[in-house]
């Protein structure tokens, strides 16, 4: 029986994060049915975009590997949303898809304290020490102190074309056959989810001239700060459906197995697949599609915004009604894919199982959907494991830190009942959690986890240092009379327009420069929501830690049930879990009023 500290279980973005940070601390085993598929992109050949692009900036500031890889091998880049503000403007990288895998793959399996072991788990087992057994369906027994399941799609998965389906997690690899015996054994409580993804075409059957063409951004951004060296070398497309493809869904739904009644699993409101575009929204007469390639040397492209579940046949048809497409040959066909999930409500704000104290859980197992999210869980999971093996002390990643954090408080205190997938209106306070400052919000934190070294937190603090050097020279400067921080507050006015008035900056570099403009021009904004959330952090820090929610009988029943079953260690997070009340809030900070835990001005 070999020895690790943490197994990781799954290959996928969720379970390369969870491999990287546990090797921090310690030796570790990644369990993988087939390392060529480590780092694969599954879906879209693509990282960040709205919502998403704030986690892998903060992923990248907490010492993580997603935004590296990304950078590496992008071969397009695009601010979205850039003509609006920054609290939602985010960066979207293209990626080419077999360059990525095989990046990942070089970097994992080239870490010293990575191991690679190909297997399939079959069982968890307690050692009796505080300890696990990964069990693999050929008898071995792997110990290790802390155990990460990162298995995607994989539980008990089933892939679905038209009214056929088979025993895949994905198309054309098997399915986790047994690992969801010993979750539900341990009283977890399994879920059926439902995802999809769309055709792939040969890219020489479209008519690229009959596509609206995206240019990348002809000064590309990168999430390390440094884009690769192909980051504007590709554009993507723009095509859109025709009302005979819609009519071509509508004789034919009776075919998908989502609207037969074939799947049982839930799919994402937010990334429906197209037979639910058409019938969700019987009131528009096209949807846009966006066709992205696959490489530089392009051979198949991505039709986004496509998801089906309908059979190949009908496919086939169906991607010949859109413009450009009218010749097209499908090389690999869309499919649905159903899956186990847990509750998420049992794990606790470091992925760790309430059940099973020492297993955590990371990506798509959790109820989420997309790389992103998947690669924030493992990096949280993946530290949280190898730090439990270590016998140091649990840090958690809070709500207002940013991204990753609210979507752990939106995971463990809410819970879902659909694929879960982080969007910028899930954030109250977005403003301050940027994705520009992410690495000022979140070093410090990923050098006190462990995984960030002492030089990289000491160039983040000289940076902004750099960054208050330079609101400070726009404060004390004036320009007719007038302040130029005031001045780069006007609309009209950018960075270059005051030096060019004969304000003098001291040296910084773009993103310094960038920082500095959006602290002045929203300074405004920024301090507002500041204290709001000042006023919000005082009654929602309050501990509620060991607390016996069924002895108050102040509680409503329901709040009770939920509190106890939630454990939430503060108000804040209190008032986050479904079913409780404004007044089972009002309840507590009474409780913790006569206890002596809470003046009477909070």
């Amino acid at each position: 029986m070999n020895g690790w500290n943490v197994i990781v279980i799954g290959g996928g973005h969720a379970g390369l994060e969870a491999a990287w940070a546990a090797a921090k601390f310690a030796r570790t085993a990644l369990l993988v049915g087939n390392p060529a598929t480590v780092g694969r992109m599954p879906c879209n050949p693509a990282v960040g975009g709205p919502g998403k692009s704030q986690i892998v900036f903060e992923v990248q500031a907490l010492g993580g590997l997603m935004g590296r890889l990304a950078d590496e091998t992008a071969i397009h880049t695009r601010v979205l949303n850039a003509s609006k503000g920054p609290a939602v403007q985010s960066l979207r990288v293209q990626n080419e898809r077999d360059a990525y895998a095989e990046r990942a793959q070089d970097v994992i399996f080239g870490h010293p304290e990575i191991e690679i072991v190909r297997g399939e788990a079959a069982d968890l087992e307690p050692d009796g020490r505080g300890g696990w057994v990964v069990v693999t369906t050929d008898g071995r027994r792997l110990a290790a102190r802390s155990v990460v399941v990162a298995a995607g799609t994989f539980l008990r998965g089933v892939t679905w074309y038209g009214r056929q389906s088979r025993a895949e997690g994905r198309q054309g690899e098997p399915p986790a056959r047994f690992l969801s015996d010993p979750l539900a054994r341990a009283g977890h409580r399994l879920k059926r989810y439902k995802t999809g993804t769309p055709p792939r075409v040969r890219a020489d059957s479209v008519r690229f001239a009959d596509l609206l063409e995206l240019p990348a951004d002809p000064h590309p951004r990168g999430f390390t700060g440094q884009p690769g060296p192909r980051a504007a070398e590709s554009p993507t497309w723009q095509t859109h459906t025709t009302p005979e493809t819609h009519r071509l869904i509508g004789e034919n739904l009776h075919e998908s197995p989502m609207y037969a009644g074939d799947i049982e699993g839930l799919g994402p409101r937010y990334c429906p697949s197209i037979e639910d575009k058409v019938v969700r929204f019987a009131h528009h007469d096209r949807h846009l599609l966006f066709v992205e390639p696959d490489g530089v040397q392009t051979s198949e492209v991505y039709l986004q915004g496509f998801s089906s579940s309908l059979p190949p046949r009908l496919q086939d048809a169906l991607v010949r009604t859109l413009p450009g497409f009218e010749q097209a040959v499908v090389q690999r066909y869309a499919y649905a894919v159903e899956y186990d999930v847990v509750e998420s409500t049992e794990l606790t704000l470091g992925l760790e199982s309430r059940r099973l104290p020492g297993v955590f859980t990371a990506g798509q197992i959790n109820g989420t959907s997309g790389y992103e999210e998947a690669a924030a869980q493992g990096l949280v999971a993946g530290t949280a494991a190898a730090r439990r093996a270590a016998g140091l002390e649990t840090l958690h990643v809070s709500r207002e830190t940013g991204y990753i954090g609210v979507m752990l408080d939106d995971l463990v205190f809410k819970g879902s009942d659909e694929p879960y997938r982080m969007m910028t209106s899930r954030v109250e306070h977005r403003l301050l959690v940027r994705q520009d400052n992410a690495d000022e919000r979140m070093t410090g934190l990923g050098q006190r986890l462990g995984l960030v070294g002492e030089s990289t937190a000491r160039a983040v603090e000289e940076k902004y240092a750099r960054v208050a050097a330079g609101v400070e020279a726009l404060r004390r400067q004036r320009v007719s009379g007038q302040p130029a921080d005031a001045l780069l507050r006007r609309p009209e006015f950018t960075l270059a327009d005051v030096e060019a008035l004969g304000v003098v900056l001291p040296p910084l570099g773009a993103a310094e420069r960038e920082s500095v403009e959006i602290r002045v021009k929203y300074a405004g904004y920024i301090e507002r929501s500041e204290r709001q959330l000042q006023a919000e952090a005082r009654g929602s820090e309050l501990s509620l830690e060991g607390m016996d929610f069924a002895d108050l009988g102040s509680l409503s029943n329901e709040a009770r049930e939920k509190l106890t079953r939630a454990q939430p260690l503060t108000v804040g997070q209190a008032a986050r879990v479904p079913g409780v009340r404004h007044a089972d809030i009002s309840a507590l900070l009474v409780h913790l009023r006569q206890a002596g835990g809470v003046s009477r001005e909070t």
